[in-house]
């Protein structure tokens, strides 16, 4: 008697959707000794301790039951007024807010509130793995947009136009921008909006490093710009800025009629994000922003320094401005970014990303991630440098 074949019964979606190209070499990683990673975008930070706390408070007072579908009203309404303070944009925390499971979830629930099979999604590249993996799954079709070094991994109208169908629906963008360290400045995005306008695109805006910015970059909201809020699904979250990865807490805002349809697909397949990183997140909006800013000083240092110490040992660097990568060129070693990633941990010890992960147009260059202790990134450009010494054309 033959056993059942899982193999042919799988969706063909699915099986055609290569793993992360982030978690390889982690995985590789996590069996060898004295490896020392650049490569996981997480803060190295515990959660501050005021947040945690309110978390352990709330678990006394016996806050361990689910939520309104769209999240708690008290958070919810922290999240609409943080961004009415800091951006001048006001959302009703009861009809266009929506709490979710991480900002993964709601980059999900909005590809596949607005997609119907074969419509076309704008998506500059370098970007982060999902963008198009979630596309495809929501039953639409990814459109890569290359950005270039050249241009300081910025997207022009020009670079979108040239992608532009019949069947474009929308536009996601990330800024600042993993794996890149990129930033959109106000006037990069006024042009942008107004490609948007023009052929009536959706616009999906990851702002999860917004609150990471360097160099006096300000962090531009881009539903905040001129009419953009009713064309514009904002996502964010509490993972990097307040180092809340593990809580899994992220939030959408846009129209009253497209968190509606996020909620519904929301109320479905997840019911509510955890109570207790609710919670959390409350006290983060409150009281957490001097935390934050610690962290992002300190984020700056390291970032500076990572900077000078590839350059110096003869990588072609942009200088990032936001997030906490670099992008490195290492084309003068002749590896692609497989090999050079792979050579590098089997030989150095040390584990980060190849560039053609977050895209073709990422081949030729590899992320490192600064978001480790200083000591770590010293020991790790010494053994990066060694590793370019050898295989230097």
């Amino acid at each position: 008697m033959s056993g059942m074949s899982w193999d042919e019964r799988l969706s063909p979606t699915v099986k055609m959707i290569a793993p992360s190209g982030i978690r390889k070499f982690f995985d590789i990683a996590a069996e060898m000794d004295d490896v020392i990673s650049l490569g996981v975008g997480e803060p190295d930070f515990v959660t501050p301790w005021t947040i945690r706390e309110s978390c352990v408070y709330g678990l006394e007072q016996g806050y361990t039951s689910y939520t309104a579908n769209r999240g708690m009203a008290e958070l919810r309404d922290e999240i609409a007024r943080m961004h009415d303070e800091r951006y001048g944009i006001k959302y009703d925390a009861k009809t266009e807010a929506l709490v979710t499971v991480g900002v993964s979830e709601a980059l999900d629930l909005a590809l596949r509130s607005i997609i119907a099979p074969g419509d076309e999604v704008l998506i500059p590249e370098p970007c982060y793995v999902s963008y198009s993996a979630c596309t495809v799954l929501a039953g639409g079709v990814a459109v890569p947009v290359p950005s270039r070094i050249e241009n300081e991994f910025r997207v022009t109208p020009d670079d979108l136009a040239a992608r532009l169908t019949e069947k474009t629906k929308a536009l996601l963008i990330g800024y600042p921008n993993n794996p890149t360290g990129a930033v959109m400045t106000k006037d990069d995005l006024l042009a942008i909006a107004r490609f948007a306008e023009e052929h009536d695109l959706i616009v999906i805006s990851d702002e999860i490093y917004g609150d990471l910015t360097y160099g006096g970059e300000e962090h531009v909201c881009f539903a905040a710009l001129p009419r953009m809020k009713e064309r514009t699904i904002l996502l964010n979250g509490f993972s990097k800025a307040y180092a809340m990865t593990g809580w899994r807490i992220g939030y959408a805002l846009g129209s009253p009629e497209v968190i509606a349809a996020m909620t519904k697909i929301h109320q479905y397949a997840i019911l509510c994000a955890p109570v207790t990183a609710q919670v959390a997140a409350i006290e983060a909006l409150r009281r957490g922003d001097k935390y934050m800013r610690k962290m992002v000083a300190e984020y700056d240092r390291r970032r500076s320094f990572i900077y000078d110490g590839l350059t110096k040992i003869g990588l072609k660097c942009f200088e990032p401005k936001g997030a906490f990568y670099i992008f490195p060129d290492i084309t003068s070693t002749g590896l692609t970014s497989n090999e050079f990633a792979e050579g590098l941990l089997k030989s150095e010890h040390v584990a980060l990303v190849p560039g053609s992960a977050f895209g073709e147009c990422g081949e030729g260059y590899v992320r490192c991630s600064y978001a480790t202790s200083l000591d770590e990134i010293d020991e790790a450009i010494k053994r990066i440098g060694n590793f370019v010494k050898k295989h230097s054309k």
